[in-house]
Parts: structure tokens; sequence; C-alpha cells
């Protein structure tokens, strides 16, 4: 396919465009380069970032934060970044201020809990740009409105699900998981509907599913395909971005096998993926920030050889060094979280082949719903167990004990009630937290290492563990006995490690250092960071590749001197690290 400056998704573009895909795809550079195509073409264009940790502001080099903002440098364009979690304050605000003083402070301190978790902050950013997809004041002067990472199908279907929960709480029939975040849907339901029906509506919506010619994640931009579809949004185009040109192949090893990796994922595309329409864009040898680099994204280039980019070293250990301090505690909970896209199961399983190849005992798990870890593995390796958190036989289970308990007093509506909220997808959130808890008690006497969920799910969990925590914390203090909890257990660095997993590029990188914050909010502190696929520490000869080795440089410095109190630098690699063989060569050596 022909590489083009006009993509075939901007062509007759309806009013709304979304734009979602796994992490560290591009999903943002090709929004605000979107943006810039349609402005220049004469057309109004707001473009609206709903992911927290947006950087659309730094992408033009202008602080935008959560107002409509005007880009100085592009007329006809304006910005706007929702912050999911001042939304989330004002969501909350809104429903618990009327109550405070009128209730008992024990009711409106357990209302509040109720609402301190990551669905009330998803549904509460989508209450935010619900007024975006319909005709008000905010939107009227706009040709044309971009979304930068669309409402997930998770969020959708809670918009969905009936508003009857709140009457049937209030007689006391049930203890549904999402009354909290969905306790104020009411008064707006009117307005949602209204939005949902924007979305389904393919004249005035497109759905740009971004990926990157890489198996895991065409396969995982499927799973999206399908989930979005299930629910009416049927108007999809894909955008396969950052294909290493062919030319590029011609003197270097590695640029060959990147090549020839790429095709054979475009060649073995997932089957729903092949009858969307399809733009595909190369590789560019440069950061996609400035308006200079963006107005060139979907334009083909010749790169320059600019000679060897110089030494990535920056006080960077191996990842066999960081497995070695691992192995010495003999057991223990390690966790590797970050961005969808960055390699962490890869570098889970990595670990865990390495320590089981050294008679420890280890446990390999992973929370994510995609769960490439069979794939990666390829095959048993002794004394390495293997699991997976399956969302659906873990929520399925959790049903039928609320059923059992909860419902089995309940009268033929209150029934029906109760099994209408136990489909919604908070329940899931509750079901996976408790497997979760259940699978890291094995650390006290074994190796457990968790493939975690892309940042949000991982998020999810955490705030769910937390309010596990502070409840248990409630129930105990008084009576003052011992307790443990698994947020006391990743709080403890003798049991627990988190190692952060980031690529060498400006938005990996601010993503996982926001992480960290979070994560040292809870009181949680990271151990250390990899930085995964790093294409400088390969040593490339290809022109391309080694302008991308240089503008890495100042990502690994920032992880070393800024955010890191250890981190480890992994080698973009000629053969995909698949297999037990090829995964202690990454890990042990």
């Amino acid at each position: 396919m022909q590489y083009t400056a006009t993509p075939r998704f901007l062509e007759q573009a309806p009013r709304y465009l979304f734009f979602t895909g796994k992490g560290g795809v591009g999903k943002t550079s090709i929004a605000c380069a979107s943006a810039i195509t349609l402005a220049q073409a004469g057309r109004t264009v707001l473009l609206v970032s709903t992911d927290p940790a947006s950087n659309v502001g730094q992408v033009f080099g202008i602080e935008i934060g959560n107002r409509i903002t005007t880009i100085p440098a592009v007329s006809r364009l304006a910005a706007l970044e929702i912050d999911p979690e001042a939304a989330a304050r004002e969501y909350r605000e809104r429903l618990v201020g009327p109550v405070r003083g009128v209730l008992p402070d024990e009711v409106v301190r357990g209302i509040e809990e109720s609402l301190s978790g990551a669905c009330t902050t998803e549904i509460a950013a989508f209450d935010e740009f619900t007024a975006l997809l319909t005709d008000s004041a905010i939107t009227r002067d706009y040709d044309h409105i971009l979304f930068d990472t669309a409402p997930t199908g998770h969020t959708i279907r809670l918009l969905q699900l009936p508003g009857a929960w709140s009457g049937f709480l209030e007689a006391g029939q049930g203890d549904a998981s999402c009354l909290g975040p969905l306790a104020g849907l009411d008064k707006q339901r009117s307005q949602y509907k209204a939005a949902v029906d924007a979305l389904a509506d393919a004249a005035r919506t497109r759905l740009v599913l971004v990926a990157r010619a890489q198996q895991a994640s065409l396969r995982e931009v499927a799973r999206t395909h399908d989930e979005l579809a299930a629910i009416g949004l049927t108007r999809q185009h894909l955008v396969v971005n950052g294909i290493l040109p062919a030319a590029e192949a011609a003197s270097d090893t590695l640029a060959a096998a990147l090549h020839q990796r790429e095709q054979d994922a475009l060649a073995a595309m997932p089957e729903p993926l092949r009858t969307l329409p399809r733009d595909e864009l190369a590789l560019k040898p440069f950061n996609l920030v400035g308006l200079d680099a963006l107005r060139g994204l979907f334009i083909d280039q010749t790169v320059p050889d600019e000679g060897d980019p110089g030494n990535h070293e920056a006080n960077a250990r191996s990842l066999a060094a960081l497995v070695d301090d691992i192995a010495a505690d003999g057991h223990g909970l390690v966790m590797l979280m970050g961005k969808g896209g960055v390699g962490k199961t890869t570098l889970a399983a990595a670990v865990a082949v390495e320590l089981a190849s050294r008679g420890l005992p280890v446990h390999l798990t992973t929370s994510d719903p995609a769960a490439h870890l069979t794939e990666t593995l390829a095959g048993s390796v002794s004394g390495l167990e293997v699991s997976r958190i399956d969302p659906h036989a873990e929520t399925e289970r959790y049903r039928q004990h609320v059923l059992a308990t909860k419902g089995k007093d309940l009268d033929q509506q209150g029934r029906a009630l109760l099994e209408e909220d136990l489909r919604s997808p908070c329940t899931e959130e509750i079901a996976v937290f408790q497997a979760f808890s259940r699978i890291i008690r094995e650390a006290g006497r074994k190796f457990v290492i968790m493939d975690t969920a892309p940042t949000g799910h991982t998020l999810l969990l955490l705030d769910a563990t937390g309010a596990y925590h502070r409840e248990i914390a409630r129930q105990m203090g008084d009576k003052g006995m011992h307790f443990t909890t698994p947020m006391m257990q990743l709080q403890d660095p003798k049991q627990t490690k988190v190692l952060l997993v980031t690529l060498a590029e400006t938005t990996p990188v601010l993503e996982a250092a926001a992480l960290q914050s979070d994560l040292r909010r809870a009181g949680i502190e990271p151990w250390a960071w990899v930085i995964n696929n790093s294409v400088s520490a390969a040593r490339p000869s290809s022109p391309l590749l080694r302008r991308r080795a240089a503008n890495e440089l100042p990502e690994i410095e920032a992880v070393a001197t800024e955010h890191a109190r250890r981190h480890a630098v992994v080698p973009l690699l000629q053969e995909e690290p698949i297999g037990a063989g090829r995964l202690r060569a990454l890990a042990g050596a």
C-alpha cells in the first residue's frame, strides 16, 4: 500500500472522529496531525483529549488544560484536555454535597467511599465530554471535533444499563457494585442517550483504530473492534502506524529483521480487521513533537544518514542484573506495570523463566485481558506454573456467589435488578480483584511474577485494593487485632517489587512517571524501571534507526536522572523473544 499525505480516514470526514488503540501506538500524534490537516483545509476544529496522561499540550508546545484553548500557530484549531480526576471530584461533590449535613456522617462517608474508585473517574470523564457530542453552545462553532482516546466499550455499557438501582438499594434490597458511580446518571440520562446515539450514527462519527504492525497490537485492536461493534459502533477505520520502510532494510540486519517481522504480522492480520478501510503510515525518524513534525506525519520522507548517535549508557544495568537481585530474596511478588505495547508480557515471562531455571518455585500470572503469555512462552517450562486471571470466569464465579448469598431472600423483582447490576463491567473489576488477592498471597512461599494489564486497568485493581484495605482497617482497628491486607503487601518493599516498563519515547516515559506518582500516593515505591526495545542499545546502521536512536538518548537520561532509583536498558532484538531459550537469553546473560 502506498504511503500518502492524505489518509483515507480523513476523506469526507464526519463531524466526530475518535482515535483509540493500545498505548504507545501513536494515537495522540495521529489525532493532532489530523486536526492540523482539517484546519489547514479551512475547517474549524476542536481537539479533545480524554487521556489521564494527556500530552497534547506538550505536542503543540503550549499549556492547554481543562479549558478550550486556541492553538496560536494553527488557524481555526482549538484544543481541550479533560482532566478525569478534576471531573471525578466535581462529580462526587455533585452527588455528596446535597446530603452533607442532612444524612448522618457515617452514611455520607459510605457514599464517598463508594465514589472513590476508578469507575467513578471513568464515568465522570464521560460526563464531561458528552456535552461535546450534543449540539450546544460549546460545540456549535466547530465543524469537526476530534477525540484522542475514544470512550471504551466498558464505559458505554455502563451508560446503557437501566438506572433503577437507586430505589432498589434505598429499600435495602441489594448490594450493587456500581451504585456509587451510577447514582447520578438519571438526571442526565437523556444527554447520555444523545451522546451514545451520536457515537453509533455512521453519518456523524468515525472510529479510527490505531495499531502497530505487530501481532500483539493487531490482536488487541481486533478485540477493541469486536467490543465496539457489539454495542453498535460499526463505522471503523484502521490505521497501521510506524511501518519501517523497505529501503531501510537494504544494508542493516536489524532493520531487515524488523521489516520482515512487520510484513509477517500484516499478512497474519486478524480477519475482522481485513475488511476495514485501512491506512499505513511510515515510521518517522523524528519525535512527533511540534508543528513541523506533525505536518510531516502523513508524508513519506528520505532520511539522511547522520552517523553514530553516540553512547546510550547512563548508569544502566542489564535485565540480568535486576534478576540477580530479585532471585536473592528467594520469594516475593514482582509486578510489571506500564502502558500497553511496551513489552510487559515478554519481560515478565523472561524474568519468570530465568528464576525457574535457577530451581526457584515461580508462578507467572497475568491480569491483562489480552493475555499473550502462552504465545510468548511457546511451551512449558520446568518449575514454572502459569495462570491467567480470566475476567469472564472470575466474574461468573462472583455472580454465582452474590446470587447465592445477597440474592437468596429477594423477591422476583429484586433478584432481577440484582442480576442486571451483576452484568455491569464494575462487577468484573471486583471479581478480578478477588482473584488478584488470592494469587498474591502465594508470594510468601514462592515467586509470583505478575504481568499486569495496561495502566488504567492496573489502577482499577489498586483502587479496589485500597478500598478493601480501608474497610478492613475500619472494622479491625477498634478491636486491636493484627491483620494484613493486599495493599499492605504491595506497600512492603520486602514482599513486593514493582518494575515500571517503558520505551525510550516521550509518551511512555511520561505515563510511567505519572503511574509512579500514583503508586507513591498509594504508599507503593517502584523498585526499578526497565527501558525496553531500545534502538540505541541495539546499535543500528540504518539511517532512520540511527536518527531514532539519537532521539532516545534524552529519554534514557531522564529515566536515569529524574525518575528511577535503578534502571535497566533492554535492546531491540532482531528476533522476537518467544520461547524459553530466547527469554532466558534476554534475562539471564
